[in-house]
C-alpha cells in the first residue's frame, strides 16, 4: 500500500520531489556543520579540563613536596631548639664554673656529633664572649654585634629566636642562627645560648629530590629574608624577597596554599605550594614550573586537535541524509545512556538512603538485621563459625550532658569510625545499632580472631583520644559482648537469639567495669 502510494504521489511530478529533498539536504548541511562545531567545542572543554587537571596534578605534587619539606624543616629547628632548652637549663642551673664547664663542653660536643643538621653548639657571656662550645679548640672572638645577640638583649622573652642566616665566623659556612635568652635570678641578661644550623644540611636535603627544570625550592622567614634557594647561589642568602609575588601571597596568613606565579628572581613562571612551620617564623615552598607541567598536555592536546580536524573534515564530506540518520541516532542513544546513568543515580541514592545511619554512615538496624539473618544462615548451612559484637559507648549520657549534643553526634562518629575500622572484610558489617549502641556481624570467625577484632577497635578508639572529663579513664572508651558459636548446632534456628546473648554479655561488661570485651562461645544461642 505504502508503494502505490509513492507511486500515485511521483505522478504528480519530479518539480514536486524535488521541492522536497531539497529542504532535506539543506538540513544535513546544517546539522552536519552543527556537529564539526560541536565537536570543535568539545575538543576546547576537553582540552580546558585536561589543562586544569594538569595543573591539578601539579599543585598535588608541590603540595606533597611542601608539605614533607616544612616537615624536615620543623623536625629540624624542633630539634635545636630542644637542645637549646637543655643548654640554658644546665646553664642557669650549674653555673659556669669550671667543672659545670667542662661537663657543659663535653655534652656540647656529644651532641653536635650525633646530630647531622647541627653545625655547632655555644654560649655567650652578657658581653658577647664565647664562653664555651661544641667546637674542638677554643674560639676568641666577640659576638656582641650578631642580629640574635641584640635581641636577646633588648627583648625578655625565654622563647627560641630563629635569626637572620649568617656565615659562620669560625668555619666561613652558611648558618641559620637558633638562639635562646640566658638571665640571672633576677631576670636580668646573662647572655646568649646559639644553636646554628647547617645551612648545607638542607642543601643536600633538598638536592635528594628529582624535581625536573626550571623546579625550585626555597626557605625562607615570615619577615621576607631568604634562607635558602635550590638550585643553591650564594649571593641569594639573606636576600629580601618581600618585592616578590610568593611572599607576598605567604603574607596573607594562610598557613598553606598553592598559586601560579612568575619569580622576580628569574622571571619563570611556577606552580607554587608553599606551608608555614608550626611555632617558628618561616615557611617553605616548592615550585614547578608551569611549562614543564604542561609539556606533555600541549603535545597530547595538539594531536588531538589535528585528529579532530580531519574527523570535522570527514563528517562534512560524508553529509547528506546519511549525517541526519547518525545524528538522530546518537542523540537517541545519548538520551538513553543519561537516562540511564541518572535512574542509576536515582536508585543508588535510594538504596544509599535507605541502608545507611545518617549520622555516622554506618549500616543502620534495618539493613543489620537482614545481613544478620542472611549470615547467620549461611554459616548454618556451611557449618561454619558465627560472630557477633555488640559495643555500647561508656558513660555517654554524661559526655552528652557535659559537653552538648553537636560534640556527643561527633563522638559517635569518631566511635563509629573505630568499629567500623574492625569489620574489613566484604563479608563483615560494622552497623549503628540504635543510640550509642553499634554491632559488627563476623561471618566464619571463629573467638580468636574476633577477639582480634574487638581488640582493634578499642585500639583504633584509643587512637583517636576523645576527651571525657566524667569518664573514670578520663577518655571516651567502649564495653562490648562477643558471642561466638556454631549455629548448625544451636538448639533454635533464630538470628536475634545471638544478639540477645552478646548483649548479654556487654551487660556483664558494663557490670565488670566497662572499657573491656566479655567473650563466650557456645553453640545454644537459641536457648
Amino acid at each position: 500500500m505504502h508503494n502505490d502510494d509513492e507511486a500515485d504521489h511521483a505522478g504528480h511530478g519530479a518539480p514536486a520531489l524535488a521541492a522536497q529533498h531539497r529542504p532535506l539536504a539543506r538540513l544535513a548541511v546544517a546539522l552536519v556543520s552543527c556537529f564539526c562545531l560541536l565537536l570543535a567545542c568539545l575538543q576546547g572543554w576537553s582540552a580546558w579540563r585536561a589543562y586544569r587537571a594538569e595543573l591539578e596534578d601539579g599543585r598535588v605534587e608541590t603540595a606533597n613536596m611542601a608539605r614533607a619539606l616544612a616537615s624536615h624543616a620543623q623536625t629540624s629547628i624542633k630539634l635545636g631548639d630542644a637542645v637549646l632548652a637543655e643548654m640554658v637549663e644546665r646553664v642557669e642551673h650549674d653555673g659556669m664554673g669550671d667543672a659545670a664547664t667542662a661537663r657543659l663542653t663535653g655534652r656540647l660536643r656529644d651532641i653536635t656529633r650525633e646530630v647531622g643538621e647541627l653545625h655547632g653548639l655555644f654560649v655567650y657571656g652578657p658581653d658577647g664572649r664565647w664562653l664555651t662550645s661544641s667546637l674542638p679548640r677554643p674560639m676568641q672572638g666577640n659576638n656582641f654585634d650578631r642580629e640574635y645577640f641584640q635581641y636577646h638583649l633588648l627583648h625578655a622573652d625565654r622563647g627560641t629566636h630563629v635569626g637572620m642566616p649568617v656565615r659562620s665566623r669560625s668555619t666561613g659556612v652558611w648558618i641559620l642562627p637558633l638562639s635562646r635568652r640566658l638571665q640571672h635570678p633576677d631576670g636580668s641578661f646573662a647572655g646568649v645560648a646559639l644553636a646554628t644550623l647547617n645551612l648545607g644540611w638542607f642543601g643536600r636535603f633538598y638536592d635528594s629530590f628529582n624535581l625536573g627544570p626550571g623546579s625550585t625550592i626555597l626557605l625562607a622567614l615570615d619577615n621576607g629574608t631568604l634562607i635558602y634557594r635550590h638550585p643553591f647561589r650564594d649571593d641569594q642568602v639573606g636576600m629580601d624577597v618581600r618585592s616578590g609575588p610568593l611572599w607576598q601571597q605567604v603574607r596573607q596568613g594562610s598557613a598553606a596554599g598553592s598559586g601560579v606565579l612568575r619569580s622576580k628572581l628569574d622571571n619563570v613562571e611556577r606552580l607554587y605550594s608553599w606551608r608555614h612551620l608550626q611555632g617558628f617564623p618561616l615557611y617553605v615552598a616548592s615550585g614547578q614550573a608551569k611549562d614543564v607541567i604542561l609539556a606533555d598536555w600541549r603535545r597530547t592536546t595538539l594531536q588531538t586537535a589535528v585528529l579532530a580536524v580531519a574527523a570535522m573534515l570527514l563528517l562534512a564530506w560524508g553529509g547528506g541524509v546519511l549525517v541526519d540518520q547518525i545524528r538522530a541516532r546518537e542523540r537517541l542513544e545519548r538520551d538513553l545512556r543519561r537516562a540511564s546513568m541518572s535512574l542509576q543515580r536515582h536508585n543508588a541514592s535510594l538504596q544509599s538512603l535507605a541502608d545507611s545511619d545518617g549520622l555516622t554512615g554506618l549500616a543502620n538496624r534495618r539493613l543489620f538485621e537482614e545481613r544478620l539473618v542472611h549470615e547467620y544462615e549461611r554459616a548454618r548451612r556451611n557449618g561454619a563459625s558465627f560472630a557477633l559484637i555488640m559495643a555500647d559507648v561508656d558513660h555517654f549520657k554524661g559526655y552528652n550532658d557535659r559537653y552538648g549534643h553537636p560534640a556527643g553526634d561527633d563522638c559517635l562518629r569518631q566511635v563509629a569510625a573505630a568499629v567500623a575500622a574492625g569489620a574489613r572484610r566484604p563479608s563483615d558489617l560494622a552497623a549503628r545499632y540504635g543510640g550509642e549502641e553499634f554491632a559488627v556481624i563476623l561471618a566464619d570467625t571463629d573467638l580468636a580472631g574476633a577477639h582480634a577484632v574487638a581488640d582493634k577497635i578499642r585500639a583504633a578508639l584509643a587512637d583517636v583520644d576523645l576527651r571525657h572529663a566524667d569518664s573514670p579513664t578520663g577518655r571516651v572508651t567502649v564495653s562490648m559482648g562477643l558471642y561466638v558459636g556454631l549455629p548448625a548446632l544451636a538448639e533454635h534456628d533464630d538470628a536475634l537469639a545471638w544478639v540477645e546473648a552478646a548483649d548479654r554479655l556487654l551487660y556483664e561488661a558494663k557490670r565488670a567495669g566497662r572499657n573491656r570485651v566479655v567473650a563466650r562461645q557456645e553453640h545454644a544461642a537459641a536457648a
